[in-house]
Formats: C-alpha cells, structure tokens, sequence
C-alpha cells in the first residue's frame, strides 16, 4: 500500500478523508502517481480536479513527493510508486 499525504485544507473540501489514514494499493491500482490520483478520485469524487488540470498535467501550485523525493514528470505524472512508499501531495495557498 501507498500512503498518501494531503495538505490539510484539502480536508476542508473532502473531509471525509481527514478520518483516516489514506491508502491506495500499489501492486494493482497506483502504480505511478497518476494512477494514485485516479485511486484518490474514487474515494473523493473532485479531488483529482483540485490537483491536475484539464490535460492531467499536476496544476501549477501543486507539488508531489514521493518519500523525500520531488517528482520528475509533471506532465503525464508516470513517477513509478512501489508498496510502502510515502505520496504527498502538497497544494500551495495564496492570497494577500
């Protein structure tokens, strides 16, 4: 399994997630960050739209680290996950 990280103020949005520990599986289902995404979709109908763009590509104020490491494809996100990594997503906050 993969553990995925959010950033907090997501819970705001989804909060049914913020009760849990978040999972997806590795072997089968998220095998790269896009697919994890797609994991997180299924259990959160919209949060793929807060984190990727309308050509799947990770939106602009969105980094993704797999264990300490920043992921390299931003486009297609194809960044191999293996069971027992660490996936965080962190969405930056602006404003004045």
């Amino acid at each position: 399994m993969v553990e995925v990280v959010l950033t907090r103020h997501l819970f705001l949005y989804f909060p049914d997630l913020a009760d849990r520990p978040l999972h997806v599986e590795a072997t089968t289902v998220a095998t790269t960050v896009a697919t994890a995404i797609d994991a997180l979709e299924r259990l959160a109908p919209g949060i793929a739209h807060y984190l990727r763009d309308e050509t799947g590509r990770l939106r602009p104020h969105v980094s993704a680290f797999i264990g300490k490491e920043l992921i390299r494809d931003r486009r297609t996100l194809s960044d191999a996950l293996q069971p027992n990594d660490r996936l965080s997503l962190l969405q930056a906050l602006s404003g004045g």
